[in-house]
């Protein structure tokens, strides 16, 4: 059965699409709502990390070894990003038999609850070891629906885009991230000084941690909104949908996972599997790892060098995203690989062994080697989308996206058997390099994209 233009009008939300404004004011529309998007998915992220680790006692029986608080708390974290490849193919799937519009309403509506639900869950003393499974439970729906979050709403943003602005496009979502982590921090802040933290029973256990999680509920719900009265649908998905190339018999999968779908798709997740091992390095173990554990920083000092380094990355991800327009992506991540392998690696390494280097000297290298390390990320958006036919492009980046996640996340265990080999504080260097030659060889045996004409199938 194919997908009728009555369906088109109101998608399978049942809502009229915005159809009287311009198709520049369609484009402007989808392209807040992807950067809004990605702000709000990071901003629920980024939430347990920041917000409720200080309060995690809360839900967890006392008299915890610290190993086992470790574990516990990090399950909250593991749980999300388990979640998020599923969601991905879900929403990815919705996104390509029913529409981009209806799979972002979708999405955000779900995280937005989960969101909300969590900031309201009692605590250990109130519902013992159910509290802790119920949390868990959350985080790992709301990364289904997270995972969903962006899988619909950047493949809409990059078909409303001009294709001599889709790098900058794809720079500008994907700055919502460093946004997010700002702001969730300065929000937090904010909830220490009013709401001071000081065991069980202090304003902060007891409701001031649950301030952020209301918010970004909220935020989610202005979002959903947002999608229903002022984002249409995608008109390239739309050409193919009323020309029949989306059929409801026909899955999107099928198309995916065999011939050159099937080839793209193995290309993608080896040039995301050595991007996400890098950007893991950044985001997760430079801010604790190396910050904290190697460099001793705490406090102000750890505060300021981490909000200087994110505000500077939502400027660089832009300029990547204009640099990969003007010179290719394939040719950018051909750079750009080999030069986290080796510059990357070494800067890391000279914050690793001089732990007394001045502050300035120090927030300085760290944002340079996050700059550097993280420069792929204002690409990839732009160019896992341009990899994908438009029948296939949303299951095609959410697949890519978010599997290709799964070896990379396992970095603590390959820094322990490398720990054989070499201290155990150089191993992230090695990582480092091993990741910037996978991303390198991925681009390397694929296309270059950015001439691509969208719903011709390439």
């Amino acid at each position: 059965m194919t997908v009728t233009s009555a369906a088109l009008a109101t998608d399978a939300t049942g809502v009229p699409a915005a159809s009287s404004q311009s198709f520049e004011e369609k484009r402007r529309s989808a392209i807040r709502g992807a950067f809004f998007s990605e702000y709000i998915d990071m901003f629920d992220i980024y939430l347990p990390v920041v917000a409720l680790a200080p309060v995690m006692f809360l839900f967890q029986p006392k008299n915890l070894s610290p190993q086992m608080e470790t574990v516990l708390a990090s399950l909250v974290f593991i749980t999300t990003l388990l979640g998020r490849p599923i969601g991905a193919l879900i929403f990815g799937l919705i996104a390509d038999k029913v529409g981009r519009r209806a799979a972002s309403i979708y999405s955000v509506a779900g995280f937005g609850v989960i969101t909300l639900l969590i900031g309201l869950l009692p605590g250990y003393e109130t519902l013992g070891l159910t509290s802790y499974i119920l949390l868990v439970l959350l985080r790992f729906l709301d990364g289904i629906f997270l995972g969903g979050g962006y899988t619909g709403a950047m493949p809409l943003a990059i078909e409303y885009s001009k294709k001599d602005k889709r790098g900058f496009v794809g720079g500008l979502i994907i700055a919502g991230f460093p946004a997010a982590y700002v702001s969730i921090n300065l929000i937090t802040m904010l909830m220490f000084c009013l709401f001071p933290l000081d065991g069980p029973g202090s304003p902060y256990t007891v409701w001031g941690w649950r301030i952020p999680f209301i918010v970004g509920a909220a935020l989610a719900g202005l979002l959903a909104l947002y999608y229903v009265h002022k984002v249409s649908e995608s008109e390239v998905w739309k050409k193919e949908a009323v020309a029949g190339a989306v059929q409801a018999e026909t899955s999107p999968m099928s198309g995916l996972l065999t011939g050159k779908g099937g080839r793209d798709l193995l290309q993608v997740l080896l040039l995301m599997t050595g991007f996400w091992m890098t950007q893991n390095i950044i985001t997760i173990y430079m801010p604790t790892g190396l910050l904290v554990k190697t460099l001793h920083l705490s406090g102000f000092a750890l505060t300021a060098t981490l909000m200087i380094c994110y505000t500077i990355l939502f400027f660089s991800y832009i300029g990547s995203g204009l640099l990969g327009q003007a010179i290719g992506r394939r040719r950018f991540f051909v750079i750009a690989g080999p030069l986290i392998a080796t510059v990357g690696a070494y800067i890391l390494y000279t914050l690793t062994v001089t732990p007394e280097m001045a502050f300035g000297t120090r927030v300085m290298l760290v944002s340079l080697l996050a700059v550097l390390v993280t420069s792929p990320w204002g690409v990839i958006v732009t160019y896992i989308n341009e990899r994908f036919a438009t029948d296939v492009r949303a299951t095609g980046f959410g697949i890519g996206f978010s599997l290709s996640v799964v070896i990379p996340s396992f970095y603590a265990f390959y820094m322990d058997w490398l720990s054989a080999l070499m201290p155990l504080a150089l191993t992230p260097v090695a990582l480092l390099a091993v990741g910037g030659l996978i991303g390198t060889v991925g681009a390397l045996i694929g296309p270059e994209t950015k001439d691509v004409d969208f719903g011709t199938g390439h």
